[in-house]
């Protein structure tokens, strides 16, 4: 079984940007959901953006006035994130996302954790210890984001194959295997060249979380205000410290 990193640096760093709809449509839709629910700078300005990867939240934090310091494991995505970022407050780190706290020297106003992120983690016990250092790191009234996959329910048989995108050039399908703690995402791309299809291919675990015990676990680290909003499976989460 690959690694997140070398799942992503193998499978999906090259195809990230198309899977999501394209680099320019992925960042307008998150800073059109920044915009909608009123994210803007109004204390210390730093922003943490844990799995940053090509920059779909950092750059329009950034745009916002955010001063960002963006975490991801994957030198590639991060090298596109700065080929976009252009002149803006960025900073970026290649690195595990759980030693953030390493590069900050102050305390932050928002931290973000979007895109399946916080499921990458290698157990619950690893997400406990995030939530603990986000909430560390916050200064009063920051606010914690995060977006994952609803996985707490067990799709069966046929359902578990998913066509993620595809055109003319490539193909991608997903597979999920499921665990009692875990799903096993099987990622199959196959790509199009003079020489006919061909075909990559990874597989590695995404933890199941359901939203009742990232909302225990967030109460419990001191979270006071907690928002949950689920769309077509996703659930995005608001608390502020």
């Amino acid at each position: 079984m690959a690694t997140v990193k070398q799942h992503y640096t193998n499978v999906l760093a090259d195809v990230y940007s198309w899977m999501l709809g394209g680099f320019d449509f992925a960042l307008g839709k998150n800073a059109e959901f920044f915009q909608t629910h009123n994210i803007s700078p109004k204390g210390s300005t730093l922003a943490i953006d844990l799995g940053a990867g090509c920059g779909f939240q950092s750059i329009p934090l950034a745009n916002l006035g955010f001063s960002v310091t963006a975490v991801d494991l994957d030198q590639k995505l991060l090298n596109e994130l700065k080929a976009n970022a252009s002149n803006l407050d960025i900073t970026t780190i290649q690195d595990d996302l759980i030693n953030f706290e390493q590069y900050v020297d102050r305390k932050a106003e928002l931290i973000v954790c979007m895109t399946d992120t916080l499921l990458h983690l290698e157990s619950k016990e690893k997400v406990s210890t995030l939530l603990q250092k986000i909430y560390v790191s916050l200064e009063s009234k920051g606010k914690f984001i995060i977006t994952f996959r609803d996985l707490a329910q067990e799709l069966s048989e046929l359902d578990r194959f998913i066509p993620l995108k595809s055109d003319k050039q490539t193909i991608f399908t997903c597979f999920l295997e499921f665990e009692p703690d875990t799903v096993k995402v099987h990622d199959l791309v196959y790509h199009k060249d003079r020489n006919g299809w061909k075909l990559n291919k990874s597989f590695y675990r995404k933890l199941r979380l359901s939203q009742q015990w990232v909302d225990r676990q967030l109460k419990d680290e001191g979270f006071h205000q907690i928002e949950f909003k689920v769309n077509n499976g996703l659930i995005c989460v608001i608390a502020t410290k």
